[in-house]
């Protein structure tokens, strides 16, 4: 199972999005890079088609993955998408 969750770069609390195994550790090797996050100037930067990808592919985000990117918008484009594909 595949789930999006922050991993930390540096020394900072600074954090990228992957997407990754969930059997594999928070530092571990990631199957995509997906977002950044750097919570102390408040700055996102998303990757939105991946990571409309993998939630249709069955991913799931953590809490924090998932409240920043229904910040940005992003269900509201996965909702849009699911819309177009039945109708």
């Amino acid at each position: 199972m595949v789930k999006l969750r922050l991993k930390r770069c540096g020394r900072k609390q600074i954090y990228r999005i992957v997407a990754i195994d969930v059997r594999s550790r928070r530092e571990g090797r990631d199957l995509r890079k997906v977002g950044f996050y750097d919570p102390i100037k408040n700055q996102i930067y998303l990757n939105v088609p991946a990571i409309l990808y993998f939630l249709e592919k069955g991913a799931q985000p953590t809490g924090t993955v998932h409240d920043i990117s229904k910040k940005a918008g992003v269900f509201t484009e996965l909702h849009l998408n699911q819309q177009t594909k039945f109708n």
